[in-house]
């Protein structure tokens, strides 16, 4: 289902304000000033793909901005990525300007000061995701926020086509299907996060790969333990806590984050069975480590698209189980939803 915010209804007088309650509404808290006397009418046509919202933006000329006043009052810590239809544009972030046109994208941090003007007509696809969806280091999201990656780049130009073929297919995917896309799109951002710091992740020794399976194992033998924690593994293996995520480096997350990810997983596995329908949602959440069934809720949604219990009845109404991601994003909110699009960027 669509969310669809259109101005072409709303008195002209009235349209900055209407507009300004848009963007922020959409997105995040911002200052948004039309630079036009008579603005003409404007649509947000977005789509909720699992952790990722997604949202086609047409408008003519303004300067918006996030300042250090609106992250004190709303600090929401996500991100956005701006791929550039039509039109230009320019952001403003830690000192850097870039210039942004048809065919690129920029990515921009609602956690820190930035400026984005915009002077002409434009359309441009926003990707709207929290900051701990995307798996990289704090040194990364610098790297990739408030720079312009265009079509010379060929890891930037992969990205750029996977996000165009997601927004153009946004509006009829599935649920699952949906996440499963959006996990890959933040898959493949992390890569360009990679690259761009001129690494991957680090080679590990045999002995640091051995005992790195060890480790694994134990986990996935105590997942249902709700005191499982890095301080009780690195103990049982006479390792320092540090070398324990350091080892957990090489798979490119944190050792509360891959524990995440396996418990929900098993939850997943265990809701899909045919005698799935005799167990509660809380019962499997606490079988898997889950202290809270509606903290379960919340991630298993914000992870797959879905709540456990939409699973357990898709899964136990045929002998086919839709895919959903292997790796699955934390908890993120969703928007409600107004309206369906006729297509792609049109509004009804």
């Amino acid at each position: 289902m669509s969310v669809v915010l259109d101005t072409a209804e709303v008195p002209s007088a009235d349209r900055a304000e209407y507009w300004h309650e848009a963007v922020s509404h959409t997105f995040i808290p911002l200052d948004v000033a039309l630079l036009e006397a008579a603005p003409d009418p404007a649509t947000i046509t977005s789509h909720r793909l699992g952790a990722l919202q997604v949202s086609l933006v047409q408008a003519g000329p303004q300067r918006v901005e996030r300042s250090a006043a609106l992250i004190a009052r709303s600090g929401e810590d996500h991100l956005t990525l701006a791929l550039q239809h039509r039109g230009t544009a320019r952001l403003v972030q830690d000192g850097h300007q870039v210039e942004l046109r048809p065919g690129t994208f920029a990515i921009s941090d609602a956690g820190r000061p930035f400026a984005k003007e915009l002077p002409g007509p434009f359309v441009f696809t926003a990707f709207h995701w929290p900051r701990s969806a995307v798996g990289v280091s704090e040194e990364d999201l610098r790297v990739l926020t408030a720079t312009a990656f265009g079509t010379g780049d060929d890891t930037a130009r992969l990205v750029a086509a996977y996000l165009e073929c997601l927004s153009r297919s946004a509006g009829s995917m599935e649920p699952h299907v949906a996440a499963w896309l959006a996990t890959t799109a933040l898959d493949l951002l992390a890569v360009l996060a990679h690259e761009r710091r001129g690494r991957s992740v680090p080679e590990a020794s045999e002995v640091a790969l051995a005992t790195l399976a060890r480790v694994k194992d134990h986990i996935l033998r105590h997942l249902g333990d709700p005191d499982l924690s890095p301080e009780g593994i690195a103990a049982a293996h006479h390792v320092s806590v540090r070398y324990l995520h350091k080892l957990f480096r090489f798979e490119g997350v944190t050792v509360a984050r891959w524990i995440h990810r396996q418990r929900l997983d098993m939850c997943r596995r265990d809701l899909a069975r045919p005698t799935a329908g005799r167990a509660t949602v809380a019962a499997v959440a606490g079988r898997w480590g889950f202290v809270s069934a509606s903290h379960f809720s919340r991630a298993f949604r914000a992870a797959y698209g879905v709540s456990p219990r939409e699973w357990q009845a898709c899964a136990g109404a045929g002998p086919a189980q839709p895919p959903l991601p292997v790796d699955p994003p934390l908890p993120v909110d969703r928007p409600g939803r107004v309206d369906r699009p006729t297509g792609y960027g049109v509004a009804v």
